[in-house]
């Protein structure tokens, strides 16, 4: 349908074409051609893998550490047979690539290759999904090439999937700020207009969990609420598995924090800097001054509209904080922020 598309459509006007192939989305059915690839493949086993999410919401801590076997050779397999789809998406691209480039229109044409959301794998004992606020499930790919865009070069910046449609109006030569989009066009960013003092440094991770209103007969002693439960009676998912996160990205601090609407109101945050893989969790360690800015942050987010949402630097300029106080080794015992 897209090559048709291609060979078929105007040669006079601008297009665009959306592509979305379900692989590597369940259940991972590869082509017959790529069914015996990657079979000695597993998936990472980074420091966060099989490992209890002890100091972490109540969903994380029900999790089995050690997994048992069964359960790693379920992520295991999943993680192969994912690569193996993946090999007809790039079959997919190759052809399109060249379909354009016959055409003469490579070289006039952004690509944007990108998914909608990360996927776990074993990482704190969750076997596999996508609804945790961790890097492993928030993180996407994002490849772009075009017009302007050199080759090879790779950018700090934070860009979201809200940026997409402002982006791609950008590069069709509408100007954003008649939308009422949240995003912002990370098109500057490409072509290398862009630092890190004029681009922004904080976004809003969001979720709302997902129950059963009756208890999984597997799994009866975790009575109702929670859903996506594996044989083990591991969930990946819960009515209050709903959260807000700000994630801050900048030169001063690479930090997670993140509220649950659950009764206790659960905190988590993390210092990206000096822990990648969100091993431990800081919440009762940081004064209640900063959290309560970050709280702040986080409102600001979650009530932004349109421009509002893409003005660079408001956040930090009026709730900066001290990285230094705010990971210090000090336990303090402190009660969690409330949204407003």
């Amino acid at each position: 349908m897209s090559l048709d598309f291609l060979q078929y459509k105007s040669n006079y006007r601008p297009f665009f074409m959306m592509v979305s192939p379900p692989a590597p989305h369940a259940p991972w059915t590869p082509a017959p051609q790529y069914q015996d690839r990657f079979n000695d493949l597993k998936a990472p086993r980074d420091p966060n893998f099989n490992v209890h999410g002890k100091d972490k919401h109540w969903l994380m801590r029900q999790a089995k550490t050690p997994m048992t076997n069964s359960s790693i050779q379920l992520l295991d397999d999943a993680y192969r047979k994912r690569w193996r789809t993946l090999l007809s998406v790039d079959d997919l691209v190759e052809k399109v690539v060249k379909r354009l480039e016959v055409r003469g229109e490579l070289e006039n044409t952004y690509i944007i290759f990108t998914s909608d959301n990360g996927y776990h794998t074993g990482q704190f004992s969750l076997p596999l999904d996508k609804r945790q606020l961790y890097e492993s499930d928030i993180r996407v790919p994002l490849l772009i090439r075009g017009p302007n865009i050199k080759p090879n070069q790779t950018t700090g910046l934070a860009v979201q999937n809200v940026d997409l449609g402002p982006t791609i109006l950008d590069m069709a030569g509408y100007n954003v700020n008649k939308t009422a989009m949240d995003g912002m066009s990370f098109l500057p960013v490409l072509e290398g207009s862009v630092n890190s003092t004029t681009w922004r440094t904080d976004f809003l991770v969001e979720y709302e969990g997902e129950g059963s209103n009756v208890a999984d007969p597997a799994c009866p002693l975790l009575g109702p609420g929670v859903s996506e439960c594996f044989p083990d009676c591991v969930c990946e998912d819960s009515f209050n598995n709903t959260y807000a996160c700000v994630r801050t990205v900048a030169p001063s601090a690479d930090i997670q924090y993140c509220e649950f609407d659950d009764n206790e109101v659960f905190v988590e945050v993390y210092n990206m800097t000096v822990d990648p893989y969100q091993l431990i969790n800081r919440a009762k360690t940081i004064d209640q001054e900063v959290l309560e800015k970050m709280n702040h942050r986080l409102m600001m987010l979650q009530s932004c509209s349109g421009q509002s949402c893409r003005t660079p630097g408001v956040y930090d300029a009026r709730f900066a904080f001290d990285p230094q106080l705010m990971f210090s080794n000090r336990r303090r015992r402190i009660s969690g922020p409330r949204r407003a």
